[in-house]
């Protein structure tokens, strides 16, 4: 209920604050960080659980196989990322705390996004990586952190938010040559999660 409660609450804008959750929930702040940890934890959760189905439905609509696949997917999760409202919203109001549990350990976020973006690469026998340099879980990675550069750029170098960008590089990264991708490639109609 108030993993529910925050989801909700996460997707229409709103902050998620454990004060109000708990006395919506008629419970002390003690039981429900018993139930859910802290607020950085059930933010994570959170975030994840919006993030997951994005994935999957990027995913399944992607095109081609092999490294174009795999490009092809990730760009469709930038894109559908980027369009959030409800994500630029979180982003603008709690920057440094968004940036912590994206991008660091201080949530299980990151660690998920590397292991769906490592799951596809090994489902494409994307092998070894695309240099031949990189085991698949370091390319997972460094995929990530470029989605990461071009998702908060504007949180990060103030320019704003470059999907496309985010596209190229990836395509480069894997040795994909193809037509430049375009936000109006993906359409997401502003959805990332229900």
């Amino acid at each position: 209920m108030a993993f529910d409660i925050s989801r909700k609450a996460f997707i229409a804008g709103e902050r998620v604050d454990m004060q109000g959750l708990a006395s919506t929930l008629g419970v002390d702040r003690a039981t429900l960080f018993r139930w859910v940890g802290n607020r950085d934890q059930l933010l994570g959760e959170v975030i994840w659980s919006v993030a997951e189905p994005t994935l999957r439905r990027a995913f399944d609509a992607a095109e081609g196989e092999g490294a174009e696949r795999v490009s092809d997917a990730i760009a469709g999760f930038v894109v559908a990322v980027t369009e959030a409202e409800f994500f630029g919203v979180y982003l603008r109001r709690e920057r440094e705390r968004a940036l912590r549990l994206l991008t660091t350990q201080a949530s299980s976020f990151q660690h998920r996004l590397i292991g769906a973006f490592e799951e596809l690469l090994v489902k494409e026998n994307v092998a070894s990586g695309a240099t031949g340099l990189l085991p698949v879980r370091d390319l997972a990675y460094v995929i990530a952190r470029i989605c990461e550069s071009f998702i908060y750029s504007d949180q990060i170098t103030g320019e704003p938010p470059n999907p496309d960008k985010a596209a190229l590089a990836i395509a480069a990264l894997l040795g994909v040559v193809h037509e430049r991708h375009s936000s109006a490639d993906h359409d997401t109609n502003g959805e990332v999660g229900s």
